[in-house]
């Protein structure tokens, strides 16, 4: 049988029942679209959370107090862990390859002006935070370069504090209190929004001693260290270890680059990506099912037509590749009406619901209709043998 008449036979069969088509097609459409849709999210989630983090840059490394490890210690062995310090951040400066290294300490605080007050998170920074987190200043500027342990009260608004507090005035150079404390504006942070639910918009920046006597602290939350994108991350984890080690006695803090975590996230997020498919797979299933259950009632139903084209020539090669090719078509038309349906809810989703990460990579549609041919194609393996392996004389034989 030539290819052209191979097409038009197939195509001429599934128009003669094209109610029974088309339910059929519908079920894979189903699994198609759910498949689409649940990829769609799963890697819009991804590109979500990687592009969260990424935004402060992907060479930066926190080091936190406290070794986060278990340990064999009996249950009243004291502990021996020292505080961050300020005098820390500034040891790490001469680490070979680092860039920057900021003090980090954070907590909340009134922020009072001309009888506006607002609660707000309050971070205790250095100067070079900005730098440190890739972050920029709107108008004015940032902390200077005091003495990190005698700074002056200087203050920075993020951009929803200055426009709560100020309104269309200028806060540059005026006073504010924070926490019972006089500050005066240098400076206001360009808007930055949400990221990952924590507003950076609704805060503000102080000197790191300042924020450590406010809240009683002794210890850095954390220490941010960023260093030559070029440079061998193991060679400054070394170098900063070295430094905290020999100024501690003791590895009792914890490092944590922002490249491996970004790693560890991909590789999570690429988990569920795949595990959300795997689930809207389960319709593809049920598609695949009720092709085989249709082409099975397709074969008894046409016992004579098999019979006959039989005894005009046809192989059993000839009739198993009719029967897989209606499989495949049904399949095909099936997953291309599911890649539509799928784009148009994944679109309608995006614009309904804007924050929800919706993302849908084309790879992953032409893989999506791979992949409901294969079905249609191993749905339609045993009716087509089973067709094929009619005895010609026996099906024209039948009614």
């Amino acid at each position: 049988m030539y290819a052209a008449d191979f097409v038009r036979f197939t195509l001429a069969t599934l128009a003669a029942h094209r109610l029974r088509t088309a339910l059929t097609a519908l079920g894979i459409a189903v699994g198609i679209a759910a498949v689409m849709l649940l990829t769609a999210i799963g890697e819009g989630l991804h590109r979500f959370v990687i592009a969260e983090f990424t935004q402060f840059g992907t060479n930066l490394i926190t080091v936190t107090p406290g070794r986060i490890s278990t340990h064999g210690a009996s249950l009243g062995a004291v502990n021996t862990v020292r505080p961050l310090s300020i005098d820390d951040a500034l040891a790490l400066r001469r680490v070979r390859h680092v860039q920057v290294t900021d003090p980090v300490v954070q907590g909340n605080a009134e922020v009072e002006h001309f009888g506006k007050s607002r609660r707000v998170t309050l971070y205790g920074v250095g100067a070079d935070f900005p730098r440190a987190l890739s972050m920029s200043v709107a108008s004015g500027e940032f902390l200077p370069q005091d003495d990190p342990h005698a700074a002056r009260a200087f203050a920075v608004l993020g951009a929803k504090v200055a426009k709560e507090l100020y309104g269309a005035e200028n806060p540059l150079g005026s006073r504010i209190r924070v926490g019972g404390e006089r500050y005066r504006v240098t400076g206001v942070m360009e808007a930055k929004g949400q990221v990952l639910g924590f507003d950076l918009d609704d805060t503000a920046f102080i000197p790191v001693a300042r924020a450590l006597e406010m809240f009683n602290r002794e210890s850095l939350m954390e220490i941010h260290v960023t260093y030559d994108p070029a440079a061998p991350l193991a060679e400054v984890e070394e170098g900063l270890r070295r430094v905290l080690v020999a100024r501690h006695g003791a590895e009792d803090f914890t490092l944590t680059p922002q490249q491996k975590m970004l790693e560890v996230f991909g590789t999570v997020l690429d988990a569920i990506t795949f595990a959300v498919a795997a689930i809207g797979a389960i319709s593809l299933v049920v598609g695949g099912v009720g092709i085989l259950t249709i082409l099975t009632i397709a074969v008894a139903e046409r016992t004579s037509e098999i019979g006959l084209l039989r005894a005009i020539g046809a192989t059993r090669r000839a009739i198993l590749g009719l029967f897989l090719g209606e499989a495949a078509l049904l399949a095909a038309l099936g997953g291309a009406a599911g890649l539509v349906l799928g784009w148009v809810v994944a679109a309608i989703l995006k614009l309904v619901l804007p924050a929800l990460p919706v993302h849908t990579p084309w790879e992953y549609a032409v893989l999506a209709e791979l992949v409901a041919v294969s079905v249609g194609l191993a749905a339609g393996v045993l009716p087509a043998r089973r067709a094929a392996q009619l005895d010609p004389l026996e099906a024209l034989r039948s009614e």
